[in-house]
């Protein structure tokens, strides 16, 4: 079904299977401050990355549909696997604009000496069509070493943080070995391990995310659609159907002023 674009003062809407997209919530509202935004934290079904493409796809639309209600004039989809799994369906299914975020291979490529990559993602997105299509390109001459990073969404999930040591020794060694000098983090829950990750990987290790690329294609989006929020009052609704608490820890993480509301049902 259609769905019209709304006016330039409509918030950017933003969903992810949790918490993770809040570290591109954060670029967003450093690059766009006047932009309001709407964030839909699906906790309840995290991590995406261990489900089915199917069910990531419904996910994926139960988000955008409940954004497009919520009056949102463009959907960041705030999660490598929804993005690398449903964001076609999504953009054939809705007229709203879609911006995506996936695992930064290319600059990575571009910028590697070693001409090798780390890749720490999950299984839904290194599995996907997208990430395969996309690293493909670069096989020729790259060589990437990928590592699904099993059991971290769910700790960071669960505001764990500092608990992540021991399988990020265990999931970074192999790349360390192999002789990388970039790694990739192909989740939006992993920019909160950077503090620990550089605790673990020789200096020289350029540790790349797709937060200020997702931040700036939005931007360029707007512009074109003529859509920039020309307003000084920017508003911030985060929405969660878990733990309110944990989703308002992690507001004060990323040094957040916001307003916090609680939905269930989603």
């Amino acid at each position: 079904m259609p769905h019209r674009l709304k006016n330039s003062n409509a918030p950017i809407g933003i969903f992810d299977s949790g918490l993770g997209g809040l570290s591109i919530w954060k670029e967003l509202n450093q690059l766009l401050p006047n932009e309001s935004t709407i964030y839909l934290a699906d906790s309840i079904n995290a991590p995406y990355g261990e489900k089915s493409k199917d069910e990531i796809i419904n996910f994926s639309v139960k988000n955008t549909e409940l954004l497009i209600k919520l009056g949102c004039k463009l959907i960041v989809v705030a999660c490598n696997t929804a993005t690398t799994n449903a964001i076609k369906t999504l953009r054939k299914n809705y007229s709203i604009p879609f911006i995506g975020i996936e695992p930064a291979i290319k600059p990575a490529a571009l910028q590697s000496k070693t001409h090798k990559i780390g890749v720490l993602a999950t299984k839904g997105t290194l599995s996907s069509e997208l990430f395969i299509a996309t690293s493909e390109q670069f096989r020729h001459s790259k060589d990437f070493i990928e590592v699904e990073g099993k059991g971290l969404v769910k700790l960071i999930e669960a505001g764990k943080i500092h608990e992540t040591e021991e399988l990020l020794i265990k999931y970074l060694t192999p790349m360390i070995k192999n002789g990388v000098d970039n790694i990739v983090l192909g989740c939006s829950h992993y920019p909160f391990l950077i503090p620990i990750i550089k605790k673990i990987i020789p200096e020289g290790i350029h540790i790349i995310d797709s937060g200020k690329a997702v931040a700036l294609q939005t931007k360029n989006i707007l512009l074109k659609e003529n859509k920039l929020n020309q307003s000084t009052t920017a508003t911030h609704t985060f929405y969660t159907n878990k733990d309110v608490q944990l989703l308002m820890d992690f507001l004060t993480l990323i040094d957040a002023k916001t307003n916090i509301v609680e939905y269930k049902n989603f």
